[in-house]
């Protein structure tokens, strides 16, 4: 089964604009699960317009905060998978502070 993080295809700079380049796969899968999380915001912002019951326009929005948890959950793990072991492999263990902060954030 091919990984859907190419870790091969990872690359970044020692300077402070790194950039991650993700595989075919998982960019299609990223950009398709976003599409679908844009379609759902837009019809979000149908039925306040309609002012549909609000119990309602809350269930779409939780369904909205978890599809949003799933993709930062995928690019976090190939995010850990390649970038960071990249970096500790460097010797760069600033890394961890920097994935410490990312994780902290995810979770409020």
């Amino acid at each position: 089964m091919e990984s859907m993080y190419d870790a091969e295809a990872h690359v970044h700079s020692h300077d402070e604009h790194r950039r991650s380049h993700h595989s075919e796969k998982l960019k299609t899968d990223l950009i398709t699960r976003l599409n679908r999380i844009e379609g759902q915001i837009r019809g979000i912002k149908g039925m306040i317009e309609k002012d549909t019951y609000c119990d309602h326009v809350l269930n779409q929005i939780s369904a909205v905060q978890a599809a949003l948890n799933s993709v930062g959950k995928l690019l976090l793990a190939g995010h850990m998978r390649s970038c960071v072991v990249e970096r500790i492999q460097e010797g760069d263990l600033e890394v961890i502070d920097e994935l410490l902060t990312t994780v902290n954030k995810l979770l409020k």
